[in-house]
């Protein structure tokens, strides 16, 4: 498997006339981020560099960390409704980020992989790349499973 390529077993996006209204209005739609994959192991989202970046130019670290949060929780909320069923959610717990690099053009790519699936507990490693392939960033992103109310 190539080095940022989706994982593989991986769906293609659920219908995305259910997920654009929940993307319209949010900081999804704002920074211009877009699923590609999507499954409760994991998944792909793209976002452009291009109104995303601090002073300097360069690609923002909490725009990098909002992509990978935003892929990383709806994989777990795809996990949330495996175990719970319809109407479970996911909320994040906690994410931990490394920068190694920077962007200042093009487009991101996060690939997040499930590192742990439980029915309360769901973790995810998500790896930033740019569109040449380099990594700019590591993330890992902790979510708790709800069940419906």
């Amino acid at each position: 498997m190539a080095e940022n390529a989706p994982p593989e077993t991986a769906d293609p996006v659920p219908d995305p006339a259910r997920l654009a209204p929940l993307m319209a209005g949010t900081l999804v739609e704002r920074c211009g981020m877009e699923v590609l994959t999507l499954g409760s192991d994991g998944g792909t989202m793209t976002m452009p560099v291009a109104g995303n970046t601090q002073p300097a130019g360069l690609l923002h670290g909490g725009a990098t960390i909002a992509l990978a949060e935003t892929i990383a929780s709806l994989a777990a909320i795809m996990q949330a409704r495996s175990v719970h069923g319809e109407g479970a959610q996911a909320v994040g717990t906690n994410v931990a980020a490394t920068h190694h690099r920077s962007a200042r053009d093009g487009v991101v790519t996060a690939t997040c992989t499930v590192r742990h699936a439980g029915r309360q507990v769901a973790t995810y490693l998500v790896e930033v790349h740019d569109d040449r392939g380099t990594l700019l960033s590591t993330v890992i992103v902790s979510t708790m499973l709800l069940p419906p109310r």
